[in-house]
């Protein structure tokens, strides 16, 4: 169990924290994962990779999520160990030796991928093609990306033709996966990547049930807005009405930033007050790693003193970290109040994708302090 406190004032009136302290928040996890669940035309599933604390996970188990899109044994694993009744899958192509077999004998686990001809004789060989689905995935991308997915995975549309054949007279159920890219800003991107595969799966010899759509959906931060996210989801849902798939057939999406992205905050304290910086005791090498590949340069702040809120005139400040390495600098200077100084704390919102899972121990720097903030009026900034 995970130590709770009403508000962030009364955490940081009770504990005054020298350490980062990782904040969830519960009901907004609850209301933007319910918000998720109830507007996608389809099942979701939540990528693992995004945030897989334990706490997160649960967390979002209780809001409704029972579908896990897991890249390895360990994700299964921990996964299965936290809800076992949720239904995992081995959305990626590379897999160490035994894995597979691993993961459908001991994990029930049905869903897998590959991207060529080569990925599935050795998959067959582990598993139970009969009662297994395995998806072709095919790369497409779009402008509107932050990040290619496709630069890595996926066959060529004029490839997957060939590839769910292949597939099919293996005794496996043959499916359809694309990732239209990371931090899609554009809703139409959707649209487009679903018509490509409507056009491939025309020159299918046999319908698929299942059709997965992948990741993308983004979150608004400063200086980085992006539509609301019921935009997503009718796009989507326009350009799926023209697919022509089983009577039975299903959408599927990976969602991680959406989902893990809203309900997680952390608080951290000024180390140091220099003229034109501050230095605080986390950085690039802790929940700010994703921070390094400028998507998006900041997250929303506040700054409390003794527990209450410091307001008033501000002024830019450059951010580092605790670490010896120059580069442990936060790509975006703050407006902060003039006076911030030692001890004051700064809690950053929406911090919930990507942190937590990439921190590494860099230095000696390293918390593992998860609270969970219970008053439902309590909003991460």
């Amino acid at each position: 169990m995970i130590q709770s406190f009403q508000n962030i004032p009364d955490l940081l009136r009770l504990s005054d924290p020298q350490q980062p302290v990782y904040c969830i928040y519960p009901h907004v996890y609850d209301e933007s994962t319910k918000h998720f669940l109830h507007g996608f035309p389809g099942r979701v599933l939540y990528a693992v990779k995004a945030n897989n604390h334990p706490a997160v996970i649960e967390t979002l188990y209780a809001a409704g999520v029972r579908h896990f899109d897991c890249a390895s044994i360990a994700e299964i694993e921990l996964v299965s160990n936290l809800c076992a009744d949720c239904t995992t899958y081995f959305m990626n192509p590379i897999r160490f030796t035994g894995d597979a077999r691993s993961a459908q004998q001991q994990h029930r686990v049905r869903h897998f991928v590959i991207d060529d001809r080569s990925g599935l004789a050795p998959l067959i060989d582990e598993i139970d093609p009969k009662s297994s689905i395995i998806f072709a995935r095919m790369a497409v991308s779009h402008e509107s990306a932050q990040a290619d997915l496709s630069a890595k995975f996926g066959a060529q549309p004029n490839e997957i033709p060939a590839l769910l054949s292949a597939i099919s007279n293996s005794g496996a159920e043959a499916a359809l996966a694309f990732n239209v890219g990371s931090g899609v800003e554009d809703p139409l991107a959707y649209e487009y990547a679903i018509g490509v595969a409507r056009d491939v799966l025309k020159k299918v010899p046999f319908k698929i049930r299942l059709l997965d759509i992948g990741g993308g959906f983004p979150k608004s931060y400063p200086g980085l807005p992006v539509p609301e996210l019921d935009e997503y989801f009718s796009s989507t849902q326009n350009a799926a009405e023209e697919l022509s798939l089983t009577d039975d057939g299903e959408l599927l999406a990976e969602p991680g930033r959406a989902l893990s992205a809203p309900g997680m905050s952390a608080i951290t304290r000024v180390l140091l007050r220099k003229p034109d910086r501050i230095y605080i005791n986390d950085g690039l090498y802790g929940i700010f790693w994703e921070l390094r590949f400028k998507a998006h340069l900041q997250y929303p702040f506040r700054v409390f003193r003794n527990g209450q809120l410091l307001e008033g005139d501000t002024r830019t400040l450059r951010i580092f970290g605790p670490t010896c390495d120059s580069e442990d600098e936060l790509p975006a200077a703050l407006q902060l109040p003039v006076d911030i100084d030692v001890g004051d704390h700064i809690e950053f919102g929406n911090i919930g994708a990507y942190s937590l899972s990439g921190r590494s121990d860099f230095n000696g720097f390293y918390s593992d302090n998860i609270v969970s903030i219970t008053d439902p009026h309590s909003r991460p900034p």
